[in-house]
């Protein structure tokens, strides 16, 4: 089996994650920049997984529970599920170069660019209220047996407003809330409870590629 590009020791994945992060941003910044393929959004998704599994990390560099221990786990899991996608959508192929590559430390290979569609689907969710003040939707394509996503996609974001009127678009939705896993589950507060949440959903995938909106549903706050 060919070696992980990505280093497995900590320290070693934090010196490779930081570097990487700084390379594309620098490829990418200025008024001029080199790279003009990645979008922001992209690069905003890194910098957060690299902040995230840092803080997590930092914590186990000093005397620190298994609790710690188990948080740095989950984070370097989290960052390697976005660098994975992020590496074959935007660093395989030029602008990219193998100089680059190399520099960065991911492995040249002789791949030629795979099209991700965007979804052209919409999930089929169902509203439920486990307790009070929580609202569970679970999810699923249609005409699966099974709640859960497809393997095509990353994930499902659900868009929602609590409201007393009806919204007439999908674009005054203004929460978000995103779930890889069925079912994605929002909490609420005690006044809120009673009241009407409108929402809408859609499937995203690992290349954040978004499929479009179905109707706007409703459900009452338990």
């Amino acid at each position: 089996m060919a070696k992980d590009y990505i280093p497995d020791n900590d320290a070693k994945f934090n010196n490779w994650y930081k570097f990487m992060n700084q390379y594309v941003n620098a490829k990418c910044a200025g008024q001029s920049p080199e790279w003009t393929h990645i979008p922001q959004d992209a690069l905003a998704v890194q910098q957060a997984a690299y902040a995230a599994w840092y803080n997590a990390y930092s914590v186990t560099l000093s005397p620190h529970t298994p609790v710690d221990t188990e948080a740095k786990n989950d984070a370097k899991k989290a960052a390697k599920a976005v660098i994975r996608p992020f590496v074959n959508q935007y660093l395989r192929f030029p602008p990219v170069t193998d100089e680059d590559r190399t520099a960065m430390g991911i492995p040249n290979k002789d791949i030629k660019p795979t099209p991700v569609p965007k979804p052209e689907d919409i999930p089929e969710v169902e509203a439920q209220t486990p307790s009070p003040r929580t609202l569970s939707f679970r999810f699923r394509r249609v005409n699966m047996k099974r709640w859960g996503k497809p393997d095509d996609v990353h994930g499902m974001e659900l868009v929602w407003l609590i409201s007393d009127t009806p919204p007439e678009k999908v674009k005054e939705l203004v929460h978000s809330a995103f779930a890889t896993k069925s079912p994605l589950e929002l909490e609420f507060e005690e006044d809120e409870r009673g009241k009407k949440l409108y929402y809408a959903v859609r499937w995203e995938t690992e290349a954040m590629k978004k499929g479009k909106f179905g109707e706007i549903f409703s459900a009452i706050i338990p």
